[in-house]
């Protein structure tokens, strides 16, 4: 079968399930009974199948997040605080691990929140980590944790026999921010860089069960160069005489990898996303409106780099781009365990007085501008659910959030700083 065939095939199924929905009242937990199918064009452009919503939602609503366990306290036994939560992962029995990479150790919990182990200590050998950044479960059970310390993926548990050290290929490196993910096919990819004529390339590490390097795939968008400013180095590194900053507020290259073991991939430049499937490319399109950004806003983000690289370059100056007066569409992109894609949008930001400013301090802004955290929810053939409004205190990184079905697993911060994992359930139009 060639592929104008299976992109054909691909389109006719996006519009026949439209029309279903056009039809149908949405049902189940996660629907709103005053939800209707979105507007959407399909089209097809040589190996890419276009899925654009112009308007509405099969939602109807805005999504919240409902709370329903949640794992961490300000005071109590040791196994239930929290120093900086890294990394979570949840298996099919419900169980929880939690990385923490203060502790430098990985606890387990069951679906009820209790306690049941601390898998892994501090160090570099069998069952210990030395600066792990990432943990998956394997289709056999088996836990794994993305060690970057040592340059390891390691195979942790459950059982001290399961123990192993996979070592990552010389002249490697690793991306701490990315998460360990398993596709369909059981294989385990890594996010890992490495150094290209001075240039930073990223690219993931397919291993298999058995952490055998199987291949090594660069995501489509990797050479996009954002805009950015300069730093004069006081010294030669890499062969370099200066160091390059983002603009922030800037579109940039996002992409993760989907459960159907394909790239989801995107610029934020535009409303654009592309998740790679065995029929070819589908990219998913959304009319939006740019979130402005105030001048206050754009005057803090530009102290920050400014106070920033004075301190490499005292005398230094702004010699790129201005931070833009709007916002990007989105900044960042999660591939759910079931396959949907949820776009983390840029949201218009609002200032937090800060308590420890320090008037002495370059470094230290009386302010900081923090923006609500808020997604678009699509199904795995574009179809657009609507948004979900995140509760306050809900982090979407350095832990990335687990979206499965109804549920969502996340890391939670409040007021007190306290950092706890929540287990919440998606909740539309009221519940």
């Amino acid at each position: 079968m060639n592929a104008m065939h299976c992109l054909g095939n691909m389109a006719a199924r996006i519009a026949s399930r439209l029309l279903f929905l056009a039809g149908a009242t949405a049902c189940g937990a996660d629907a709103d009974p005053a939800g209707t199918a979105p507007d959407v064009v399909v089209e097809t452009i040589g190996d890419t199948t276009v899925v654009r919503t112009l308007s509405g939602s099969v939602w109807g609503g805005e999504a919240t997040l409902v709370p329903e366990v949640a794992i961490g306290q300000l005071d109590g036994p040791d196994e239930y605080l929290f120093g900086s939560i890294y990394a979570i992962t949840v298996d099919e029995d419900g169980r929880v691990y939690v990385l923490d990479g203060q502790a430098r150790d990985l606890r387990v919990y069951d679906s009820e929140g209790t306690y049941l182990e601390t898998m892994t200590r501090r160090g570099e050998g069998p069952g210990e980590l030395n600066n792990a950044v990432s943990v998956a479960v394997l289709p056999d059970g088996r836990i794994i944790a993305h060690d970057v310390g040592d340059m390891f993926v390691k195979v942790v548990g459950p059982s001290t026999a399961d123990r192993e050290h996979w070592a990552f290929p010389a002249g490697a490196f690793v991306i701490p921010v990315k998460p360990l993910r398993i596709d369909r096919n059981g294989r385990i990819l890594v996010a890992s860089a490495g150094s290209l004529a001075g240039d930073v390339i990223e690219y993931v590490r397919v291993m298999g069960p058995d952490g055998e390097l199987l291949d090594s795939l660069s995501p489509p968008g990797a050479g996009f160069e954002p805009p950015f400013v300069e730093v004069r180095l006081p010294f030669v590194m890499n062969g370099r005489t200066t160091a390059s900053r983002f603009v922030p507020l800037t579109a940039r290259h996002y992409w993760t990898v989907h459960p159907n073991g394909g790239f989801v991939t995107g610029i934020s430049s535009d409303y654009r996303v592309d998740l790679q499937t065995d029929d070819g490319v589908l990219r998913i399109e959304r009319n939006w409106e740019p979130v402005p950004v105030s001048e206050a806003e754009r005057g803090y983000h530009r102290e920050v780099v400014t106070e920033g690289l004075r301190r490499t370059q005292p005398d230094w100056s702004w010699n790129g781009p201005p931070v833009p007066e709007t916002k990007p569409p989105f900044r960042g992109i999660v591939a759910g365990n079931d396959g949907r894609i949820w776009v983390q949008l840029w949201t218009e930001a609002y200032p937090v007085v800060n308590e420890d400013h320090d008037p002495d301090d370059p470094s230290s802004q009386p302010v900081s501008w923090e923006s609500p955290v808020r997604y678009d929810a699509f199904e795995p053939d574009g179809t657009y659910l609507g948004a979900l409004a995140a509760p306050e205190g809900f982090l979407a990184s350095p832990a990335v959030p687990i979206f499965d079905g109804e549920h969502v697993w996340a890391v939670s911060r409040d007021e007190m700083e306290v950092q706890r994992v929540v287990r919440y359930r998606i909740v539309v139009g009221g519940g």
